[in-house]
């Protein structure tokens, strides 16, 4: 990270990069999709109403088309921390991405081989590669521990073996917010001969990602979650990337990449649209007080994210410590070394549902239910509740906001009912 001491943010900036916050609802279901940054819609419509042909062509519109959605590549690169370009593979979400790197990958699998996937993440890291049974591999579980809900790394020793091809874990839970250290698991993966995939949807708007720093194989995650538009991104070191097949037509070989796995070409409009998330954190981390190399300036920015996000979920994590009849789903401190801001509780003798609808009357957003780590809820129990109540913070939400919902949590839960 950067060495850079950053300022506190300048939240009346911040806020003036997202219109939604203008209106009268406030935002606290960030981890279902975040709001939009001007600068990201301003660029997809700037793209279709200046740049929208196909690319390929001679002519200039084409050639300086082509040279955007290049760009684009290259900018997602860099925010990522991937080494070239074309280690970069952009479509329409991650569920999608992980459904076509497990459909590029199910002609590797052997009978016999394993796959450890968690209990723990969203159902998109678990089915794709569940599925792979089908050839023939063994899915082996990594579990969450009963008492401290966290993965350990010495239960992820003892599945590991010579028939170990592939690790999905989470980056950060969508419904714990624990961080998982992936640096760690990747050091003890590699050393089994086994490759890493990390799903980092819950992760990416929170922290500053460096995936070669990390040395992961795959990394993936979701734009609308990290301020942009409907939009995913799935990073594969190059020569991984480079030994699948083509799922393309059966012209395009297995040598072009990443087109070779984004079928009908990618969506050029949202790619370009993703430069905007780029621009505005390096813009931030440079009020922040950082100076240097656009990178750097974006590793200032997540700085003040985490050290602001972190000051949130204090204030709402401190009042639900409080509550006697409410139960902490996760970490129950802010650290942020520990957690992300997404915060999920149950009360007691309460449907979580019936908590969410009664903070609706407040104009706050926030939501119940499994989020798609069903098999997280089945295993908590708490499907019988309706699944959890979730508030997921980002850097855009205020201290206010969150005393706001803390009222409205106390009307909607008065203790002693």
């Amino acid at each position: 990270m950067s060495n850079v001491s950053s300022s506190p943010l300048d939240l009346s900036f911040v806020r003036s990069q997202f219109p939604a916050l203008a209106g009268d609802w406030t935002f606290m279901d960030n981890a279902g999709g975040s709001q939009t940054l001007a600068r990201v819609a301003d660029r997809i419509r700037d793209y279709l109403l200046t740049s929208n042909v196909q690319l390929g062509a001679s002519y200039g519109v084409s050639r300086r088309s082509g040279a955007r959605v290049a760009d684009a590549h290259a900018q997602v690169a860099e925010l990522i921390g991937a080494a070239r370009p074309d280690e970069v593979v952009m479509g329409p979400s991650t569920t999608a991405l992980l459904y076509t790197l497990s459909a590029a990958m199910a002609g590797g699998i052997q009978p016999g081989d394993e796959i450890v996937v968690t209990d723990c993440d969203h159902e998109a890291n678990i089915g794709p590669w569940r599925k792979l049974e089908e050839r023939g591999a063994v899915i082996r579980t990594w579990a969450v521990r009963p008492d401290s809900l966290e993965l350990s790394l010495d239960d992820l020793d003892r599945l590991l073996n010579g028939r170990t091809r592939l690790v999905c874990v989470t980056h950060a839970s969508n419904i714990l917010g624990t961080i998982n250290p992936v640096a760690d698991i990747a050091r003890l993966v590699h050393r089994h001969g086994a490759r890493l995939l990390v799903d980092a949807v819950a992760y990416a708007p929170h922290r500053a990602v460096d995936v070669a720093g990390w040395d992961v194989d795959y990394y993936v995650f979701s734009f609308y979650k990290v301020y942009g538009p409907h939009f995913a991104v799935l990073y594969g070191k190059h020569e991984h990337l480079a030994a699948l097949p083509s799922l393309n037509h059966y012209f395009i070989d297995r040598s072009v990449i990443p087109y070779k796995l984004q079928p009908g070409n990618v969506n050029y409009e949202l790619a370009v649209g993703c430069t905007g998330i780029v621009d505005y954190l390096a813009e931030l981390g440079e009020r922040c007080g950082a100076a240097g190399s656009r990178r750097a300036r974006i590793e200032a920015a997540f700085d003040a994210i985490a050290a602001h996000e972190e000051a949130l979920a204090e204030r709402l994590l401190s009042y639900l410590r409080r509550r006697k009849d409410v139960r902490i789903v996760g970490h129950s401190a802010a650290d942020r070394g520990l957690r992300v801001p997404t915060i999920s509780f149950v009360v007691d003798g309460r449907r979580s549902d019936e908590v969410v609808s009664a903070v609706d009357s407040a104009m706050i957003g926030i939501r119940f239910g499994d989020f798609y780590a069903r098999r997280l809820i089945e295993k908590l129990g708490l499907a019988a509740v309706n699944g959890v109540i979730r508030v997921s913070l980002v850097h855009y939400n205020t201290l206010d906001e969150v005393d706001r919902l803390v009222e409205a949590l106390g009307r909607a839960m008065p203790q002693g009912r």
